[in-house]
């Protein structure tokens, strides 16, 4: 599969470049981008949630009424959950997510994300760029070069660049990875996967183990 460079005003440069069909072109597994993209999410999850039991609620422990000969239901204590104020019967707890998923697992999920934007003509790569200055403006002319204006776009690196994430990072439409932050949830949430030249052998190496 082959590709041609765009450079920054999103013109062709002459140049092109051939994708690895194990990585780029394979029968995409949707289970394993579900998994991965679940796993990502529960990551995101605080897992901080509490409510209080019965033991937990202030108030009197006192017996409210006598056990016998009131026509209702016994009750123990004020506190209990079938009154208004008690504590919550099987409430939130404080937990973590997080599941472990195999490697193998991961790099085919990525992989699937990847085949299913180049199988839709989703992937752009362009030469790689740099930004003297943290500037949004000169981001946002780039997005406008390449036709993203009002397209969710993830642009992968291939070695981390402070000034062109900080130029990125007040749009809410685009995104900037580097190959080893790449997940499948920012590959399927994005309408356009903008590769640079430098991390296309990158991608390759690591999803290819």
């Amino acid at each position: 599969m082959e590709l041609k460079v765009l450079d920054i005003k999103g013109k062709e440069t002459g140049k092109s470049v051939s994708l690895d069909d194990s990585i780029f072109a394979i029968e995409a597994s949707g289970h394993a981008i579900y998994l991965e993209v679940k796993q990502y999410l529960a990551a995101q999850r605080q897992g901080t949630h509490k409510s209080k039991e019965r033991g937990e609620i202030a108030g009197s422990t006192r017996k409210i009424k006598k056990q016998k000969g009131t026509g209702t239901a016994r009750a123990g204590s004020i506190k209990s959950p079938v009154f208004r104020g008690g504590g919550r019967i099987f409430g939130p707890k404080p937990r973590n997510y997080r599941f472990k998923l195999n490697k193998a697992q991961k790099r085919l999920a990525k992989r699937s994300a990847i085949s299913m934007k180049a199988k839709e003509n989703n992937i752009k790569v362009l030469e790689d760029f740099s930004f003297e200055a943290p500037k949004t403006k000169s981001f946002t002319e780039l997005v406008s070069a390449l036709g993203l204006e009002n397209k969710k776009a993830l642009f992968v690196l291939g070695d981390s660049n402070k000034n062109v994430y900080l130029s990125s990072r007040n749009l809410q439409k685009a995104k900037v990875v580097t190959c080893s932050e790449l997940s499948s949830y920012d590959i399927v949430n994005a309408n356009q996967l903008v590769l640079l030249e430098s991390s296309i052998e990158k991608v390759q190496e690591l999803l290819s183990k």
